[in-house]
């Protein structure tokens, strides 16, 4: 998922099982067998067709984004604003909702490209880390 330009990717476990690969880093979703249509996360069912034949499936590592809105009030200890968005993964036909990282709340746009990569995503009660998933808009440089 991260691009060439990117920070090394987070150690750890996917917050989710199923959710995320790791090596190399892809979003991880369900794709029918009998009509094509993906899904994210992954189901047990076609939600097009809703036949039960669906199969593990590697996800597009790009994205555009769909509609967003800027976070501005959060719990303590959540640094603001930040950019959630429904990011469409047009090569899939799959749209989910994630934060958009790279770019000021104020520089982002509707169908403006995003790639998907990792992030870390708490420690785990074992201490292990955690690793989740953001959109970094394409062309920013990760920190």
């Amino acid at each position: 998922m991260p691009s060439a330009d990117t920070s090394p990717t987070p150690r750890g476990r996917p917050f989710r099982e199923g959710l995320l690969a790791l090596d190399p880093p892809r979003l991880l979703g369900s794709r029918c067998t009998d009509c094509g249509a993906a899904a994210f996360p992954a189901r047990t069912f076609c939600p097009a067709c809703r036949t039960g034949v669906v199969a593990p499936a590697e996800l597009s590592t790009s994205g555009r984004v769909h509609s967003f809105t800027v976070v501005r009030q959060a719990p303590p200890g959540t640094e603001v604003p930040y950019t959630l968005a429904w990011v469409d993964l047009p090569a899939d036909e799959v749209r989910l909702m994630a934060q958009v990282v790279g770019i000021a709340p104020e520089g982002v746009e509707l169908d403006m490209p995003v790639d998907p990569e990792l992030t870390g995503f708490g420690t785990a009660e074992d201490g292990t880390g955690l690793v989740g998933f953001c959109f970094r808009a394409v062309g920013q440089v990760a920190p």
